[in-house]
């Protein structure tokens, strides 16, 4: 049994048709120990001699393929062309011919100890991932820590550009004063508002910070959370991009940068927790 990412939970099972209710069983109880995962199992079963069973010939089926051998050896007759002889063991070896029957007529023992040995090996499964939830606990830990130190280091840097913004807002007034004989008042005001809002990283920093803190709880909090930190990456990555494309600056734009490799390497993190 091995799984991988996935949003959802998928199970994908292979055991064999004649162990009567198995794979419903397996699947119920997968289903009730994971909630997320591409998981796969897989189930052979071989036999030693006592359970070997007896050999016996389908005789319909081996009725139907001497019936098309005939019919095959006789067109290529008609076309003139030789065959090979057919042997005993060439049809033996057809599919279905030659059955084996086994000396185990009831499967529910067989299924019954399965069902019990799979209890064991579950819990195995289920240790391990956890085991590997604990190590990227840490690692989602860290990099919320990272995120949050560039949020404060992009609201340094928004402080420290005020300056430099409110010289480049002067003049654009001045260039908005220089064209605006016979403009609307109105019109004029709601521009000059616009240009300072587009400036204005404030919102942005405000909310990387509430998704810090709402992924740090989520994570304290455990269980099935994976979905929820999905999302919460997507709004991380839509403040990040919204910084840069108002940041103005060399040093901002720097720090967004930053925040954006550090919530791409965070959603790849996020994929692989349930």
């Amino acid at each position: 049994m091995r799984s991988v990412n996935a949003k959802g939970l998928d199970l994908r099972l292979r055991v064999p048709d004649w162990l009567d209710g198995l794979e419903a069983d397996l699947r119920k109880t997968l289903g009730k120990a994971l909630a997320r995962g591409n998981v796969s199992l897989g189930l052979r079963i071989s036999r030693g001699e006592d359970g070997a069973g007896t050999l016996s010939l389908n005789k319909p089926l081996l009725q139907s393929v001497l019936a098309a051998l005939a019919e095959t050896e006789a067109c290529a007759q008609a076309a003139g062309i030789d065959l090979s002889v057919t042997s005993g063991a060439d049809l033996l070896s057809i599919r279905g011919v030659l059955e084996q029957s086994t000396s185990e007529d009831d499967p529910a023992p067989i299924v019954a100890a399965l069902k019990e040995e799979f209890e064991t090996i579950l819990s195995e499964f289920v240790q391990m991932r956890e085991r590997e939830g604990a190590a990227l606990d840490q690692v989602l830990q860290d990099q919320l820590a990272e995120v949050r130190r560039l949020t404060q280091e992009a609201a340094e840097r928004a402080e420290a550009r005020k300056p430099l913004v409110a010289a480049a807002l002067k003049a654009n007034l001045a260039k908005v004063m220089e064209n605006t004989e016979g403009a609307d008042p109105d019109r004029v005001a709601t521009e000059l508002a616009m240009l300072a809002v587009k400036s204005d990283v404030t919102e942005e920093i405000d909310r990387l910070g509430a998704h810090v803190a709402a992924a740090e709880e989520l994570l304290a909090k455990g269980g099935a959370v994976g979905r929820k930190m999905d999302f919460l990456m997507q709004e991380f990555n839509r403040e990040a991009n919204t910084l840069c494309s108002k940041a103005l600056n060399s040093d901002l734009t720097s720090t967004g940068l930053a925040l954006k490799a550090v919530i791409d390497q965070m959603r790849e993190q996020v994929q692989n927790i349930e």
